[in-house]
């Protein structure tokens, strides 16, 4: 491998299935992930988690803390600020009440993996420490879906600081795969008085680095990632703050990116568009090229 993408063994005889016309694509599912920023001198640093080597989707891969939207947050009323929920919608490409709950997965996965929780008492505050045994209880309620994050946040009295988060890209799972998410990557600053952790049972490690390090760190082939992952990282390396990152958000493109297979010359091509370095061409018999 001369570098970290991440590849699984499978992906050759299920790209020629679909290619084929046997193989019948899963519908994926909506979920969200956030980079996590930090200032530090010159450069922002990203909070990442690496997947834990027994996960059946990408394990041993560094990630963001990220997962499924839970639909029970498409309707239930919320306290918001920043953007409106129509705003949302016209950015993310989905209805309101989506928005909403794509919405909620970013601030929840982040609250449940990294222990950081981009809301507050009114619209312009955020909690600050949330490492007591109460805030234990509703983190781990909420990440065993025992607790809507809707009703946690009308439990504790909290307004969802939408304005705290920047969409950043979205990328849908290749249509091979049997585990399919189409997921909205966010950006955010940490903010001011908390602090991450590795609350996340799917992660055996957690860092703060900085993207262009992580970015040759994959390039080295040291640190595992699938596309979207790198990919991000390598779009953060010109920014010099968190700030800037985040201001740099609402302008960004928000196309999704696919990955597609095709049938060319006795062999699968598997490409990403816009994302050139992760092509891939695979003999029909099944040996990566």
């Amino acid at each position: 491998m001369a570098n970290g993408q991440w590849y699984p063994p499978e992906w050759p005889e299920r790209i020629r299935a679909l290619a084929e016309g046997t193989l019948t694509p899963v519908v994926p599912k909506r979920a969200a992930t956030v980079m996590l920023l930090k200032d530090t001198d010159g450069t922002p640093l990203v909070h990442m988690l690496r997947r834990r080597a027994s996960m059946a989707f990408a394990g041993g891969a560094y990630a963001y803390p990220g997962g499924g939207v839970d639909p029970r947050n498409d309707e239930l009323h919320i306290r918001w600020a920043g953007p409106t929920r129509a705003w949302w919608a016209d950015r993310l490409g989905v209805d309101e009440a989506g928005a909403q709950a794509v919405v909620c997965a970013a601030v929840r996965e982040t609250y449940e993996e990294a222990g950081v929780l981009l809301a507050g008492p009114t619209a312009d505050s955020v909690v600050g420490d949330t490492t007591g045994e109460d805030w234990e209880a509703d983190r781990a309620a909420v990440a065993a879906r025992d607790l809507s994050f809707a009703e946690f946040l009308e439990r504790r009295g909290l307004v969802l600081r939408s304005d705290l988060l920047g969409v950043w890209t979205r990328w849908i799972t290749p249509e091979f795969e049997p585990r399919r998410y189409d997921t909205w990557f966010f950006v955010a600053a940490l903010p001011k008085g908390q602090r991450t952790r590795n609350a996340s049972t799917e992660a055996d490690r957690t860092v703060w680095i900085r993207p262009r390090d992580a970015a040759d760190a994959y390039d080295r082939g040291e640190l595992l990632m699938m596309p979207p992952t790198i990919a991000t990282l390598r779009q953060l390396v010109p920014y010099t703050t968190a700030a800037e990152a985040l201001a740099a958000a609402p302008g960004r493109d928000m196309t999704a990116v696919l990955a597609r297979a095709r049938l060319e010359d006795g062999e699968i091509v598997l490409s990403w568009p816009g994302h050139d370095e992760f092509t891939k061409h695979i003999p029909t018999g099944g040996t990566r090229a």
